[in-house]
């Protein structure tokens, strides 16, 4: 017997949330460990607010509503405070009551300001990292690094001369024409007015030149959690000086570990420099007609050498999920520092999603 089309819904529902939420939902198990995580945390939160006055939103649903925004490449807080008001799985994650209001979208995002000004985000890293650790799901001996490209939040148009004598608009309005044609546009001559932090780059030969940031990941072999993260301006050195430092941090000249690398750090001077701080570079070979490798056969003889070159190809995903599903492709925040807030963030949520796939009580 077909059933009727009606449209009329019931007035009232009288099972909560946490009865609708199926209990094999992965936002279930990763609920428990943002949770963990956010008690950690606690402590640097009541440093960051007054003891009086009106009380602001929480900071834990702040988090938990940015991490949702990742998870589920939601483009704007407009759209994510709209969802909020509407998806139960939302507000049941972020910890809002079925009747509680959703927050005005400029509330939220003045309140958010406060997480982007503090070391929140290496904090909430941090305490991922920490649950990972204590499962004995980190490699201690084995790591990878790489780099990728970070587009900024600023158009072309906006990279001007730094003495101000660049060629007038040939029309007017908001959205002026300019004729780049025939000149000479670099980071030491020219800004960009949107955001000034922002360097012209290209990461490879052939492609064009973009303003954007680097962001660095350091991955651990063993299951490809990202162990530590860096975003600097773009340069030529800077993703084999970011190896460096985070190499450093994990090695602290103390034990021996391997770092995967691709063709980009081989140079004799990187081989050096981690040599020295008992840190096997287990960097691809980059040879051609005009050079040779500084990486040898004393490395390349070894089976452990052809396992990290396999591993490292893994930091691709890590690189392929903050870019398209948390929306780094092109960041929407301007300056170095707000960006390196994000990129961390959005690494621990790779962290998380990870975690939640490692660990059996998490399924």
């Amino acid at each position: 017997m077909r059933g009727e089309d009606t449209q009329q819904s019931g007035a009232f529902s009288y099972r909560t949330a946490e009865e609708r939420i199926a209990a094999d939902h992965p936002l279930r198990a990763m609920r428990g460990m943002v949770d963990e995580a956010l008690r950690g945390l606690s402590p640097r939160f009541a440093r960051m607010y007054a003891k009086n006055g009106r009380p602001s939103i929480a900071p834990e649903k702040l988090l938990r509503a940015l991490l949702l925004q990742v998870l589920y490449t939601i483009r704007s807080e407009r759209q994510l405070m709209e969802q909020l008001d509407y998806n139960i799985l939302y507000r049941w994650f972020v910890g809002l009551d079925m009747d509680e209001a959703v927050w005005d979208v400029t509330v939220f995002t003045k309140n958010r300001e406060r997480l982007l000004r503090s070391e929140v985000a290496d904090g909430f890293f941090e305490q991922v990292l920490k649950q990972a650790r204590a499962q004995q799901l980190l490699s201690t001996e084995h790591f990878t690094v790489d780099g990728t490209l970070i587009e900024a939040w600023a158009g072309q148009k906006s990279f001007q001369r730094k003495d101000g004598k660049g060629q007038p608009p040939e029309d007017g309005g908001s959205n002026p024409t300019r004729n780049f044609h025939g000149e000479e546009r670099r980071n030491d001559t020219h800004r960009s007015t949107t955001d000034p932090e922002a360097r012209l780059f290209k990461k490879s030969r052939g492609s064009e030149s973009k303003l954007s940031y680097l962001g660095h990941v350091l991955m651990e072999n063993r299951n490809g959690l990202v162990v530590d993260t860096r975003l600097t301006k773009s340069t030529g050195k800077a993703e084999r000086d970011s190896a460096w430092v985070m190499a450093w941090r994990v090695a602290r000249g103390e034990r021996r570990i391997t770092l995967g690398a691709d063709k980009g750090y081989d140079t004799q001077q990187m081989v050096a420099s981690l040599r020295a701080i008992q840190v096997t570079p287990h960097v691809a070979q980059n040879e051609h007609k005009n050079r040779s490798s500084a990486i040898d056969a004393r490395t390349t003889r070894h089976e452990g050498y052809v396992v990290s070159q396999r591993k490292r190809k893994r930091v691709e995903e890590i690189f392929g999920w903050i870019k398209t599903i948390a929306g780094l492709r092109k960041t929407k925040h301007r300056g170095r520092k707000r960006v390196s807030w994000m990129f961390t963030f959005a690494a621990a949520a790779f962290n998380l999603i990870r975690l939640r796939n490692l660990i059996p009580a998490a399924v």
